[in-house]
């Protein structure tokens, strides 16, 4: 099968398109052909380096995929030949990823993909659907009627934030940086949208929108958290999430923090168990069927272009080149 991989960490240029072997489905995995994977900033770190990972080799990079099920192997009893399938957490643990014609992956990381649902968009909100699912309900227990504050809500996971809160009943405040990413913000649910580069307008409109009170929910987005700044913001009784910034070591101020009876919650999508994942893929499914999830495809790369794929999502996360809208898919 084609497939783009790497043997040795590097900048994005170290990703090679060729021939690999065919993967073989083990005990409990299916074989998928795959339609779509996307790509997510922890791709680009496992490739640079950044994320010490024991690695196979050649590797095989992409946490997402979609496609259909071509084979079934023993034990495997979720799925049969010719479901289509969506899933996540793959090229972790030392698992191949997804950036493949082929890929072998156990059932229990695996999801049908509902009726009129493009292989595309399952795939684009695989690891950004669960993780924002992760943090909101797992974590924080977002309910009706309070307010939820994430930082860019035209992002991978901003936007999937944005709108399962508004599909749960609460309020949404975000941020963009530019008018057009302000309207698709509010497009996709938010009550409040505001310009980014301006923090006091930001915290303004927080103040304003809350009366003062402040967010019961902060899904903390940003590499470099400013949590002066932030933790005024929150209610009494607030969460915080943060899922970013291994290197981060901002100043906490513990006595603001406490005095609320706020709580922090750090979590990485992928050491959720495969029911906990399950879990949030179900709910996942159900708004995409009933239209209450939309995700934008920024850009469509040939699997050939790989790693055209992984420099245009480095620019975006590590550069902010602000010249991508939404998720990037990868399509053999």
């Amino acid at each position: 099968m084609k497939a783009a991989f790497f043997e040795q960490t590097g900048p994005p240029e170290v990703i090679q398109y060729g021939d690999v072997p065919d993967p073989k489905p083990k005990p409990g995995e299916v074989l998928v052909k795959i339609a779509a994977a996307a790509i997510n900033p922890i791709d680009t770190y496992i490739r640079s380096g950044a994320i010490n990972m024991t690695l196979p080799k050649p590797y095989i990079p992409g946490c997402d995929l979609a496609g259909t099920v071509t084979a079934v192997g023993p034990d495997a009893k979720r799925f049969k030949v010719g479901d289509r399938v969506w899933g996540s957490n793959q090229s972790l643990m030392g698992r191949q990823g997804s950036f493949a014609e082929l890929a072998a992956v156990h059932e229990d990381w695996l999801y049908p993909t509902p009726a009129g649902v493009s292989d595309e968009t399952a795939a684009a909100a695989a690891l950004v659907g669960i993780t924002a699912h992760l943090g909101l309900f797992r974590c924080a227990k977002l309910q009706a009627g309070e307010v939820a504050f994430v930082n860019g809500g035209t992002g991978g996971v901003g936007s999937m934030v944005v709108q399962m809160a508004k599909a749960v009943g609460a309020k949404v405040i975000t941020t963009a940086g530019c008018a057009e990413k302000l309207d698709l913000c509010k497009q996709l649910g938010a009550d409040v949208a505001i310009n980014y580069r301006k923090e006091a307008d930001v915290d303004a409109a927080i103040k304003e929108f809350t009366g003062g009170k402040g967010v019961q929910v902060w899904y903390e987005t940003q590499r470099e958290p400013n949590f002066l700044r932030t933790i005024p913001l929150l209610a009494q009784r607030g969460r915080m999430i943060v899922m970013a910034g291994r290197q981060a070591q901002p100043v906490f101020p513990v006595g603001q923090f406490y005095v609320k009876d706020c709580s922090l919650f750090g979590f990485a999508m992928f050491n959720a168990t495969p029911d906990e994942q399950r879990q949030c893929a179900e709910d996942v499914n159900r708004w995409l069927a009933a239209n209450k999830l939309q995700v934008t495809v920024g850009k469509v790369f040939a699997l050939r272009e790989a790693a055209a794929a992984h420099r245009l999502q480095e620019d975006n996360t590590l550069q902010k080149a602000n010249t991508l809208t939404g998720k990037i898919v990868v399509k053999p």
